[in-house]
């Protein structure tokens, strides 16, 4: 155990317990020499302003009154914290260019002085902590902003969506539900006022958002969820059936470990191959998913699903031919 976090677990005992505790306990409890725990009652009362009391014969404790209006000044982490506030630093630092950079460069900064503070003169290794981003699109940063004030707002919003599949353009009001991150990606859940039904949007195919003074109406989360969640993919709606994969033995070893959907049945074969059920509405993720694993992956069930991957096979091949 460091200083900081003898100092925290000297607090929180001190702080919690009802009769002064004895040099002893704080030996055993804190894993240190007296003389540490004398450091350390020092430290926290003459250096922290904490109300300690007592002494060495009948123990210490917090003064009673005092102790309701003491917290520890600042922000004080355990060794685990701080190695994760090193991880959290070097995502944000590393991920550069992405449409949340300039805003959260405030917190960037504030995580640098607090690691600063508490490094004691220690380097910690950041450039151990590699981040790659990965199929992610570029984002109209006042599109993301205007999103995400609206879900949080719980306000309508007003947009210009071109639709990737189609590259139609129109105009939709909605209003927001909740903003996901998926693949590297963010999404906007809203109710569509025009077509009157639950919709997911891609937010970087958002253009001229802008929120309204309109409430916003609120879907309740089981609906949610039945909705956006019951099928595989991004753009689910309700389950229209289940597909059967079947992954080849030198795929099932990934794959067994995999979470496809919350609702997935997976199972190993006795040919050391793994079959995987997922509920699906619409098969364009689905089948890209599959396909990604080549000749690995076989779609066994429905026929209907199983012939549209044969399709997709065939067309890709003959990119080939000529």
């Amino acid at each position: 155990m460091d200083r900081y976090e003898r100092i925290l677990a000297l607090h929180r005992i001190l702080q919690n317990a009802r009769y002064p505790v004895t040099v002893a306990r704080l030996q055993d409890e804190l894993g240190c020499s007296r003389a540490t725990v004398y450091r350390d009652l020092a430290f926290l009362r003459d250096a922290l302003m904490a109300p300690v009391v007592g002494d060495g014969e009948a123990g210490f404790s917090y003064d009673r009154e005092e102790a309701e209006r003491f917290e520890l000044p600042g922000l004080w982490l355990s060794s685990d914290e701080l190695h994760a506030l090193v991880a959290a630093q070097q995502l944000l630092s590393r991920s550069a260019g992405g449409v949340l950079s300039s805003a959260l460069a405030p917190l960037q900064q504030r995580i640098d002085k607090l690691l600063n503070a508490h490094s004691t003169g220690k380097h910690w290794p950041v450039e151990r902590v590699r981040v790659i981003p990965h199929h992610s699109r570029r984002m109209d940063e006042q599109a993301f902003r205007a999103v995400s004030s609206a879900v949080l707002e719980r306000k309508q919003l007003a947009f210009e969506y071109r639709a990737r599949s189609t590259d139609e353009q129109t105009r939709r009001t909605v209003s927001p539900q909740r903003i996901t991150h998926y693949r590297g990606n963010w999404y906007l859940d809203a109710w569509d006022h025009d077509r009157d039904g639950l919709r997911s949007f891609s937010v970087d195919r958002i253009a001229k958002a802008r929120v309204l003074d309109a409430a916003a109406r609120d879907i309740g989360e089981d609906e949610l969820n039945r909705h956006l969640a019951g099928s595989y993919g991004i753009f689910s709606g309700e389950p229209r059936g289940w597909a059967t994969i079947r992954f080849n033995r030198r795929a099932a070893r990934w794959v067994a470990d995999e979470h496809w959907h919350s609702q997935q049945q997976g199972r190993m074969l006795a040919d050391g191959s793994y079959e995987l059920k997922v509920p699906y509405s619409s098969p364009r993720e689905l089948l890209m998913d599959v396909l990604h694993y080549g000749a690995d992956a076989e779609i066994i069930e429905p026929a209907s699903l199983r012939e549209q991957a044969r399709s997709l096979l065939a067309l890709a091949l003959s990119n080939y031919d000529r």
